[in-house]
């Protein structure tokens, strides 16, 4: 075959990649991975069916404080005035 790849070339670089690393830990990349598929799966099933925010998140401004909002930028000016 010209400029593809045949079984042989795959079973060879399949081969040493278990020589590499070995089965124990391909195992255990491959059960990682199918669990970060599992859980990007469900989560999108998740956000089809929870339903949308209807109240829009107010945005803070630097000289309003709320509790759950910090404005790094404003906190990275303080500091830098502070040290200056």
């Amino acid at each position: 075959m010209l400029g593809g790849i045949s079984i042989w070339q795959l079973l060879i670089v399949l081969g040493i990649i278990i020589l590499i690393f070995g089965t124990k830990k391909l195992r255990n990349v491959g059960s990682d991975l199918g669990g970060a598929v599992k859980g990007f799966k469900g989560a999108m099933k998740e956000e089809e069916k929870a339903p949308e925010d209807t109240a829009p998140q107010q945005k803070v401004s630097h000289g309003e404080s709320r509790g759950d909002t910090i404005d790094v930028e404003a906190e990275r000016r303080d500091t830098a005035d502070k040290r200056s």
